[in-house]
């Protein structure tokens, strides 16, 4: 039992890590890129929160980001392996055009999720562990305090330059 909790919190701490870390770079805290993503960012702004952190989870909300991306990899790799990953990028990327969105964040976290999750299900770590440890990483960007986690997220992007 403790090697499986083990294995999720791991998962989570990597897919956070990705998911965040491509996010940042692709630039989802500079505006709201999608329609609906300034009035989240104003809504945290107004409740104590960060402007910039604001728009990074107002596009996460309002578009497939890299943790969109990241969660359907997941699942497409635990139900058909390696091919169920790829055409969850291929989804992804369509779910993008659809919002009006270049798909960056998107398309990347869905593709680097998967090769990290094949990778790992070489090495004996279920894709079973990378779904709960998604949904626990983006569990903490917008459900547990948009206030500390829009902080946060604007820490990290100021500190990538």
């Amino acid at each position: 039992m403790m090697t499986r909790v083990l294995y999720i919190l791991t998962a989570a701490v990597i897919c956070w890590i990705n998911f965040i870390t491509i996010d940042i770079l692709v630039g989802l805290p500079r505006m709201g890129g999608v329609i609906g993503a300034e009035s989240i960012a104003a809504s945290i702004k107004k409740s104590g929160g960060s402007l910039h952190g604001g728009y990074m989870m107002g596009n996460i909300v309002c578009s497939p980001d890299a943790s969109a991306g990241t969660l359907l990899a997941a699942c497409g790799v635990y139900a058909a392996g390696l091919p169920g990953g790829l055409a969850a990028v291929i989804l992804v990327f369509i779910g993008n055009r659809i919002c009006h969105d270049s798909g960056l964040a998107g398309t990347t976290g869905a593709l680097t999720t998967t090769l990290i999750i094949y990778a790992f299900t070489l090495a004996g770590i279920g894709a079973e562990y990378f779904v709960a440890g998604m949904i626990i990483a983006i569990l903490t960007i917008q459900g547990i305090s948009h206030v500390h986690a829009s902080r946060l997220l604007e820490r990290l992007w100021r500190s990538r330059s």
